[in-house]
């Protein structure tokens, strides 16, 4: 396997609010549309052998205005589950919960069918899909492999990826729109890049407007 890497989706309505996004499937903002497209010199040197996708809108439509070619819908690569804090910010949050973390505190408990995943929870979820990913390695000789998805989660794995705890994701900004990658260095995983971005004033030039849909 060459490199994994790991792809955030665009900007969403709440993502740019600070609101928090799992299950709420919101399409990308017009400005999200042109960050997905400028994905694409990002990887045109890429040789990349598999896409795993989750199955949100969002990562969905990121991953096509990319041209990321056959992505596979992987539902293990969705975002966090806020449970309670679902559409909240962490800013409300603090009006109760003044000293609250979601790295080290988690979330409060959400409806039955969001019911909300400690750190813990996520870091299992993302050494599933890293197990998939070297299993997956074997076939794919030098090529990359791409993880489109989300930025708690991609941030969780990276820290699994590294040997590091769940809850140390919170070291690793990452923006929407970015590019990161993952490799080995004398046989020892590290970050060969990280939050990636093709800058906003480039976007007239490089990345065509988005045309309208008949």
């Amino acid at each position: 396997m060459g490199e994994l890497i790991l792809i955030r989706h665009g900007e969403t309505e709440w993502s740019r609010n600070g609101q928090h996004t799992s299950h709420t499937d919101l399409p990308l903002t017009p400005l999200g549309e042109r960050q997905a497209r400028a994905l694409a010199p990002l990887l045109a040197d890429r040789d990349i052998a598999l896409t795993l996708v989750s199955p949100s809108v969002r990562a969905r439509r990121t991953a096509e205005l990319a041209g990321l070619a056959a992505p596979r819908i992987t539902p293990e690569l969705r975002e966090w589950d806020y449970g309670g804090y679902e559409g909240i910010t962490t800013r409300e949050i603090h009006r109760t919960r003044p000293d609250w973390n979601l790295w080290s505190d988690g979330v409060t408990p959400g409806p039955e069918a969001h019911p909300g995943e400690t750190p813990a929870a996520v870091g299992e979820r993302a050494d599933r899909i890293l197990a998939e990913v070297r299993e997956a390695a074997g076939r794919a000789g030098d090529e990359d492999i791409a993880l489109v998805a989300h930025s708690h989660f991609l941030r969780v794995l990276t820290a699994r990826y590294l040997g590091l705890t769940p809850a140390e994701g919170t070291l690793f900004q990452l923006a929407t729109g970015a590019v990161s990658r993952l490799g080995r260095e004398h046989g020892q995983p590290v970050i060969t890049a990280w939050n990636v971005t093709l800058p906003e004033s480039l976007f007239p030039t490089a990345v065509p407007e988005t045309p309208e849909h008949v």
